[in-house]
């Protein structure tokens, strides 16, 4: 398993301060990033990434420094980035773009180790049955499983995901937890996760990082994160708004989410 290690690091764009001297260490761990929208969180996983360069500080994977050209982070994005045109095979395939040239690509010369990984990557995700499905036929939730998939056919160390349950309804939105928990688990892989449904983020963490207007508020185990903390982080009314957004009629009430949130933290 791998050490990610993020060292005071600050971003600047112009006179706004996005990240202000964050630092932690994850290695064998499911980590969940919180915070509003606009604390930071994309850009601290774009920074990890090699995405966008950090104003100052550093990250570094296993004691390398991480760059713009790093293929040892994966990145699941919100918006799943697939091709709609070809199946979910040749989707979770173009995760081995690194090890091809374009030509090799386009002409499906990849090597019968990428093909390989791509099948049991969509396994996985229980997805492997549908690997010659259209993504463009598949529900919002199994794209983003495709999108699972095509990280690690990248053979990362690392694995990020950026909002990747944002746009699904709860149901689909624990599937993909699931199995995004999954992936990584078998693949001995170090995840990084933004999330803003607390519900889902505290059923599914290891540990919890809390960032507001680009500081760590907060960095705690499972056991650790408490209702207190919550409503430092959001704030009393973004955490009912939070669980009215998660109350439907398969999930119930408000108060029911609200304690469901409550026993999830407790456990």
């Amino acid at each position: 398993m791998s050490k990610l290690t993020v060292e005071n690091l600050s971003k600047q764009y112009g006179e706004v301060t996005a990240l202000e001297e964050v630092s932690f260490e994850i290695e064998d761990e499911f980590v969940v990033l919180l915070g509003e929208s606009g604390a930071g969180k994309s850009t601290l996983l774009r920074c990890v990434n090699g995405l966008t360069e950090p104003t100052e500080g550093s990250i570094s994977l296993d004691g390398e420094e991480i760059s713009g050209s790093q293929t040892a982070v994966g990145m699941i994005f919100q918006q799943h980035n697939l091709v709609d045109g070809v199946s979910a095979y040749l989707n979770a395939l173009t995760g081995s773009l690194s090890r091809v040239s374009m030509l090799r690509s386009m002409l499906q010369w990849q090597a019968t180790e990428d093909k390989v990984r791509a099948l049991e990557s969509l396994e996985t995700v229980g997805l492997l049955e549908e690997s010659h499905q259209k993504v463009s036929q598949m529900s919002g939730g199994q794209q983003q499983r495709v999108g699972i998939a095509r990280a690690l056919v990248q053979d990362p160390r690392c694995l990020l995901a950026d909002e990747p349950v944002a746009s699904l309804d709860p149901s689909s939105a624990e599937t993909v937890m699931t199995y995004l928990r999954k992936a990584a688990k078998e693949h001995d892989v170090t995840a990084l996760v933004s999330l803003h449904q607390v519900n889902v983020a505290a059923h599914f963490g290891d540990r919890f990082i809390g960032l507001r207007d680009g500081q760590k508020l907060f960095d705690v185990e499972r056991g650790e994160l408490t209702p207190e903390l919550i409503d430092d982080l959001y704030g009393s009314v973004e955490t009912v708004s939070l669980a009215e957004q998660a109350s439907t009629p398969e999930n119930g009430s408000r108060e029911e989410v609200v304690g469901d949130i409550e026993q999830v933290i407790e456990a």
